[in-house]
């Protein structure tokens, strides 16, 4: 399962990279504003940056909702850098616009999706990844990891090629889950992944290891 960075902020998206760990980056203009990216050629500056970090994909959402119009903007951001997909919001127009970039051979990815029904019509239009947001739905008290489980049996049944990007990923249990349920992609910010790391028998092992070491040395 691949790991991509949701997230805007170089520093992280570095940090992540040092580690070792990163397979890629999601982002959108909600996240670019919060790291004061405003501007159409500063946002696409942005993503060229990221491109440059990243050896593996990076999302960029469009943000027009018609059919030409995402047209025109997900064929700008695809120039950007070879890694680039295209995040297409799960609507009509964005189906259509899936189905022509996947003609043209430019990759997509389907954000937005919440049901199984929608994640079908995504892989049918050619959809490089498609992204169920879980916690978004555990706000709803419907089960994410429900509808992940879903479109890994019904993608795994029907043979798609659309790799499923678990979205909206808030700890280290949702990780886990989309691991163990044969996710593809797993999208989250740095924390969430960081708290993989945690365990307090780590701490207390790694304490007592140390307490023993300095007592071998007489400190």
């Amino acid at each position: 399962m691949k790991f991509f960075l949701d997230t805007a902020n170089i520093d992280q998206i570095k940090e992540a990279h040092d580690l070792g760990i990163l397979d890629g980056v999601t982002t959108n203009p909600t996240l670019m504003a919060r790291e004061g990216i405003t501007g159409e050629g500063n946002i696409k500056k942005h993503y060229a940056e990221i491109a440059t970090i990243v050896d593996g994909d990076v999302s960029a959402e469009v943000i027009s909702t018609d059919f030409k119009s995402m047209v025109r903007e997900g064929e700008i951001l695809a120039d950007i850098a070879e890694n680039i997909v295209v995040k297409i919001p799960m609507i009509k127009d964005g189906v259509k616009a899936m189905s022509y970039f996947s003609n043209k051979g430019i990759r997509t990815n389907c954000t937005l999706v919440f049901s199984a029904g929608q994640a079908i019509l995504a892989a049918k239009a050619g959809a490089a990844y498609v992204s169920p947001f879980v916690g978004r739905l555990d706000d709803i008290t419907f089960d994410g990891m429900e509808l992940v489980e879903q479109i890994t049996d019904i993608y795994g049944i029907q043979g798609f090629a659309t790799e499923v990007l678990v979205a909206s990923v808030r700890s280290a249990l949702h990780i886990v889950k989309a691991a163990e349920l044969g996710a593809d992609v797993v999208t989250c910010p740095l924390s969430a992944i960081l708290s993989l790391l945690n365990h307090p028998l780590t701490d207390i092992g790694l304490k007592k290891f140390l307490e023993d070491y300095h007592k071998s040395q007489g400190k």
